[in-house]
């Protein structure tokens, strides 16, 4: 096992009721558990989202913590939170990383898995 370590799983889902396709809205939600499956308590600090539509449109989105926090997050315990993101375009993908400091000091990214956002079936990437 590593010390520094979480692992991420992503549930992304189409929001039709939040979605205008005649105007170009397309609205995902998904929730995020982040699991520290390392040794040593850590914090996560700062998240950094890349998300791309299917016209090839990238935006980039960085910010500290998640959803208003920044847990710490001891061995074997996960955070989860839920939050969305809108396309131009029926489909698109996210992925990005979170920033986070262990609590010995130690800093460390995770990496964000490659996910889909889908107006028909949202799924995730392995």
């Amino acid at each position: 096992m590593a010390k520094y370590q979480f692992k991420v799983d992503v549930v992304p889902q189409y929001v039709p009721e939040q979605s205008s396709p005649a105007q170009g809205i397309y609205s995902f939600s998904y929730r995020i558990t982040i699991t520290n499956s390392g040794e040593v308590p850590a914090q996560l600090i700062s998240r950094h989202w890349v998300i791309t539509d299917a016209a090839g449109q990238v935006e980039q989105v960085k910010g500290l913590g998640v959803v208003g926090h920044q847990p710490l997050i001891p061995p074997g315990e996960a955070f989860q939170y839920s939050s969305g993101a809108r396309l131009r375009t029926p489909s698109g993908t996210m992925q990005g990383s979170y920033f986070c400091v262990a609590e010995d000091g130690e800093r460390f990214e995770v990496e964000i898995p490659v996910f889909v956002l889908d107006d028909g079936s949202a799924r995730v990437l392995h």
